[in-house]
């Protein structure tokens, strides 16, 4: 198959993608240039149109044959400049120097609507030189899961990358056994990562780490450039996003599966949905990873897996904090030592949302956390039990649903009596509370047996009518939506997910 161009230039008919490639405007050492790997049979399975609008794509034509070749990989548009890029990172805690895009390749970037600059990569479009052997295709199921769960997200009010489309290949691949073969079209803020950083860090090319530096700033963090120190603020910044995203997550009970510095994010958005899932049963020891055998990245770990991953990136700018190693490791450490302080802040805000308390009051953090004790005790379902403390504002009859969730009733009714006592010290409308609480409880989240579910249909199948459901469900996930319970409902012990995979 042909990688020429196809997209049609005459007078008149406007490019489909009108990228503007800053990324590829870098040295040559940041990323090996490669087309997309053509695929034998390109079909859409799903385009998100809300999302091309806002990219100022127009939907019709990207689910035309030309837009399909250009989702699948099987051409690239005139101004694209397909890159793999380069990059490193700590791998559960092992530090890897090379890694790279392995199954993704950069098409380019585009200005969207509101004026922000996003990348396009397509996921699972062949083989790339960072590959280490592998066939760089994705599957299909881990192509659903991440089109899913990423579309949750923006909905739950998390930052993420987005999913633009899904495409199945017409081809088989290998995990295990064979499997459908897909690419997923990913859109992000960029997909510059911890481990890009330490990518340059580890090679002592401190004229290549301060390009980067420079890039990130310039399409990230604008405002550093007028700081006294430009990259002492690029690091604040940094710090201040993940600590925004790491309390996201864990007010939606999200785990990432795999917070290895490569899938950490400098724009503070969620990135990588391998082995992701979301907390049925609270406990905070919880791990769902097949890959995660020791739970380093449980969902009680996530914040202190944060730092240290913020940590080393710290460490990759040392060159560039400071005159002088002391200066610079200084500078590392005043940074790092407000992370813990900016996490309990930002988590406390959502968790007090959470609990309907619009004031903040001290004991707050204790009063979230023995409910959280009461909870893991009990097995109570994380988003349920949130989602019916609300509802005993409004309903006597929430009450004794709200209680089915607590093995143990006993545990719960002290805790209970502080709540109130708590509620009763704020003059709030108890209206205005109700309604605040439901816009932080979210009733429908991404279960793990419906993805399962969805998957299964659509892989064995080919029935993907369980995936659109799950997605129109999950698009209002603060709504109740009537005829839709079993969207809100636990797993049953026969339908509960234990583990999840990679995909890779």
């Amino acid at each position: 198959m042909s990688l020429a161009p196809t997209e049609s230039d005459s007078p008149g008919r406007e490019r489909l993608f009108a990228f503007d490639n800053s990324y590829a405007r870098l040295p040559e050492r940041f990323f090996a240039r490669l087309p997309p790997t053509p695929v034998a049979v390109p079909a859409l399975v799903k385009l998100n149109e809300t999302l091309a609008r806002e990219l100022g794509l127009d939907p019709a034509r990207l689910a035309s044959p030309e837009g399909v070749a250009f989702l699948a990989g099987n051409s690239v548009p005139p101004t694209g400049e397909p890159l793999a890029m380069a990059y490193a990172g700590h791998q559960f805690g092992s530090f890897v120097p090379q890694l790279g895009d392995g199954r993704a390749i950069l098409l380019g970037e585009v200005i969207d609507r509101s004026g922000q600059r996003r990348d396009i990569q397509l996921k699972g479009s062949g083989p790339t030189p960072f590959s280490r052997r592998g066939d760089g295709r994705a599957a299909l199921g881990p192509v659903l899961r991440e089109y899913i769960v990423s579309e949750a997200m923006p909905a739950l009010g998390v930052p993420t990358t987005r999913s633009l489309a899904a495409v199945t290949t017409g081809e088989m691949i290998w995990r295990d056994t064979l499997l459908p073969g897909a690419v997923l079209t990913r859109v992000a803020s960029s997909h510059i990562r911890v481990g890009t950083f330490q990518f340059f860090a580890s090679r002592e090319d401190i004229e290549g780490l301060r390009s980067l530096a420079d890039h990130a700033i310039g399409r990230h963090f604008v405002e550093a450039k007028t700081a006294p120190n430009a990259y002492r603020a690029f690091l604040d910044a940094v710090i201040a996003r993940q600590a925004a995203l790491i309390a996201r997550w864990m007010a939606i009970g999200f785990i990432h599966g795999v917070m290895n510095t490569d899938n950490t994010s400098i724009s503070g958005e969620t990135i990588d949905y391998g082995p992701c899932a979301f907390v049925d049963a609270y406990h905070p020891a919880t791990v769902f990873s097949s890959i995660d055998t020791q739970g380093r990245y449980a969902y009680g770990n996530q914040p202190a897996i944060a730092g240290w991953n913020l940590a080393r990136f710290a460490e990759t700018l040392l060159p560039l904090l400071g005159d002088d190693e002391t200066t610079a490791v200084a500078e590392a450490n005043e940074a790092l030592a407000k992370f813990p302080l900016r996490f309990e802040s930002e988590y406390l805000t959502r968790f007090r949302a959470k609990l309907g308390l619009m004031e903040s009051h001290d004991g707050d953090d204790v009063l979230v956390r023995d409910f959280l004790d009461v909870m893991a005790s009990n097995g109570s379902d994380f988003t349920l039990t949130f989602r019916l403390l609300g509802e005993l504002l409004r309903s006597d009859d929430a009450a004794s649903r709200f209680r089915l969730l607590f093995a143990d009733v006993t545990t719960l009714d002290p805790w209970l009596a502080r709540w109130h006592q708590r509620l009763s010290a704020e003059a709030a409308d108890p209206t205005a509370r109700y309604i605040e609480m439901r816009k932080a409880n979210p009733l429908y989240i991404p279960r793990n047996h419906l993805v399962e579910e969805a998957i299964a249909a659509a892989v064995n199948g080919g029935d993907f009518a369980p995936f659109e459901s799950l997605l129109a469900v999950l698009s209002q996930p603060f709504d109740d939506q009537p005829g839709r319970d079993r969207y809100a409902t636990p797993p049953r012990p026969d339908q509960v997910v234990r583990q999840t995979f990679c995909g890779t």
